[in-house]
C-alpha cells in the first residue's frame, strides 16, 4: 500500500460522500488536451499560428484564470465560453476573431471533450469499492450541465451516483456555502456524516471545510495543503485505506 500523505483523526461515521468529478474521477485535463488538438486541426488553425503549442499555451493560461473567476462568481458562463477562446485566438495572425467564431469553436471543443472516456487511474475501482461499502455517493461539480451528463455517460460512472449536483442547478459555485447547502437539501445528506472528496484545494476542500464537512484532498497537483484537509492522498486507491 502507498503511504497516505496526511491524515488527521476524525471520529465521524460517514454515510454520504460528496465527490468532485472533473480531474478527481474524470481525466478532464487529459481529455481536454486531446480535444483541443482535435479542435485546432478541425478549424485548420495552423494557418494562423507558427506552432500549435502557441495556441495551446495561451488557451490553458486563459482557461485556468477564467475558471477561477467563474468559481468565485466574478464572471458568467457565456463570458467564460467565449473569452477562453477569444484570448488565444487573438494571438493568431490574420484571423478575424468574432464572437460567433469563438462559439463555434467552443461547441466543437465541448463535443470532442464530452465524448472522451478517459478517467483518472483507479476511478472505477474506487467507485465500485465505495458502492460495495454502502456509501451514498453524490457528484458535486461546477461543470456545465449538458457537458457533465455526456461525460458521465462516456466514462461509465453515472450509475454510481445517487445524486448529480451541479452549480447551475444550485445557483452558486463551489466553494460557496450556498452550493453545499443546496447539495445537502438535494441529497438528503446530513452535514455531520458527509465527507467531501476533490482535487481542488480552493473549491472542493476549503469550500467544504468552511461549510462544516470533513474532506479528502486528492493531491493530484502536488499542492502544499498544510492542515486544511482532514485527509490527503496521492492516488485514488489510497482513499480505500481511509473509507
Amino acid at each position: 500500500m502507498k503511504k497516505i500523505v496526511n491524515s488527521k483523526s476524525s471520529n465521524r461515521k460517514y454515510l454520504d460522500l460528496f465527490i468532485d468529478f472533473d480531474d478527481t474521477l474524470y481525466d478532464t485535463y487529459g481529455n481536454a488536451v486531446i480535444a483541443l488538438r482535435e479542435t485546432f486541426e478541425a478549424f485548420r488553425l495552423y494557418r494562423y499560428f507558427p506552432h500549435p503549442q502557441v495556441f495551446y499555451d495561451a488557451y490553458w493560461t486563459a482557461n485556468i484564470e477564467l475558471w477561477g473567476q467563474y468559481a468565485k462568481g466574478q464572471i458568467t458562463r457565456p463570458y467564460l465560453i467565449v473569452e477562453r477562446f477569444r484570448r488565444p485566438l487573438s494571438i493568431g495572425q490574420g484571423l478575424n476573431v468574432t464572437e460567433q467564431f469563438c462559439l463555434e469553436m467552443s461547441d466543437r471543443f465541448l463535443e470532442y471533450c464530452s465524448s472522451k472516456p478517459g478517467v483518472i487511474e483507479g476511478a472505477h475501482e474506487l467507485m465500485e469499492y465505495l458502492k460495495q461499502r454502502g456509501y451514498r455517493m453524490h457528484m458535486c461539480s461546477n461543470g456545465f450541465h449538458e457537458v457533465q451528463y455526456k461525460k458521465l455517460s462516456a466514462c461509465g460512472l453515472k450509475d454510481y451516483f445517487t445524486t448529480i449536483i451541479l452549480s447551475e442547478d444550485a445557483g452558486a459555485n463551489k466553494p460557496s456555502s450556498l452550493f453545499f447547502d443546496y447539495a445537502l437539501r438535494t441529497s438528503g445528506a446530513q452535514r455531520e456524516t458527509t465527507l467531501m472528496i476533490g482535487d481542488n484545494l480552493q473549491t472542493d476542500i476549503l469550500g467544504a471545510r468552511d461549510a462544516g464537512f470533513d474532506t479528502i484532498l486528492f493531491n493530484r497537483w502536488n499542492l502544499d495543503p498544510t492542515d486544511i484537509p482532514t485527509h490527503t492522498v496521492a492516488s485514488l486507491r489510497e482513499i480505500m485505506e481511509i473509507l
